[in-house]
């Protein structure tokens, strides 16, 4: 039984920088040190930094209900509101906004400050999502991310349209969406945000689909770009699991298969990958 290992599974730049600042942090602090939010969407690292004493704070709660301190902002970005509370509450920050989603937060601040009307490409339940909608100035922002949605989308004419797309989405999905807009016949500007890394990671991840039997994506259950991916090889590949770490594997699932497939979201760290692989080749061993 073959097994291929997607070469860009596993952190993303923006990821892997924002763990760098957290760690950097806990080194060089003494004073509380909180996260706002989960740092990435994958539960055994944030485990790891509670166990250093890294506190999530809630983002349900206050900032100015925590002992002040330091809070490492996620590196999926917070709006302007939040960053401004946690300053007026006391806190000091460690920005590990992922430069790709800053630029975003610049881009949507610049152009609603034109009086454009901002469109975001993305789930609006998503925190990536709700920081740079955050960041529109008054009120011109709608969120698309069904057809329908675009469908639906209307702004008087004459008014000035710039598109932009949460960092993880399918690119696929926005050129689809974008097409819709764009047949409306605003004024309109379309900036493809969506990170390389991730074009590059769900490109590779298809072209992996199309040659095996089966297809394993490794990801936190509320990772964004791992559910992007497990809907992508999905739909080449009907033998399509999602996991979240070795123990979840099924011994039996792929018994009759010649090749497997392995994918892993960009929050997704190096060591779970390699557990899984070691874990498959037990299970594998210890089946013949």
């Amino acid at each position: 039984m073959k097994v291929i290992l997607a070469k860009s599974a596993g952190f993303c730049f923006g990821v892997k920088r924002a763990l760098e600042l957290a760690e950097k942090t806990v080194e060089e602090n003494q004073t509380p040190i909180y996260t706002y939010g989960p740092i990435i969407h994958n539960e055994q690292v944030i485990a790891e930094l509670e166990n250093k004493g890294v506190t999530v704070m809630k983002e349900d709660s206050a900032p100015d209900e925590y002992p002040a301190g330091t809070v490492i902002l996620r590196s999926h970005g917070v709006s302007r509101e939040v960053y401004e509370s946690i300053l007026s509450a006391g806190h000091k920050i460690v920005d590990a906004t992922c430069p790709f989603v800053a630029k975003i937060h610049k881009i949507v601040d610049d152009n609603s400050g034109k009086d454009a009307h901002i469109v975001i490409i993305g789930d609006k339940s998503h925190p990536e999502v709700m920081g740079i909608t955050g960041w529109v100035r008054g009120e011109n922002v709608t969120v698309i991310n069904e057809k329908a949605d675009a469908e639906a989308f209307f702004v008087p004419k004459g008014k000035k349209v710039c598109v932009v797309s949460q960092t993880t989405y399918n690119l696929t999905k926005f050129q689809e969406l974008v097409e819709i807009i764009k047949q409306k016949g605003y004024d309109i500007t379309v900036l493809n945000t969506i990170c390389s890394a991730t074009e590059e990671r769900q490109k590779e991840a298809a072209e992996v689909a199309h040659i095996v039997d089966a297809m394993i994506v490794i990801g936190g259950r509320n990772s964004s770009n791992s559910r992007k991916l497990f809907e992508i090889c999905s739909a080449i590949c009907g033998n399509t699991v999602f996991i979240q770490k070795a123990s979840d594997l099924d011994r039996d699932a792929f018994s009759s298969c010649e090749t497997i497939g392995i994918t892993a979201g960009a929050s997704t760290p190096y060591n779970i990958i390699q557990e899984v692989l070691l874990e498959w080749q037990r299970k594998v061993l210890t089946s013949c």
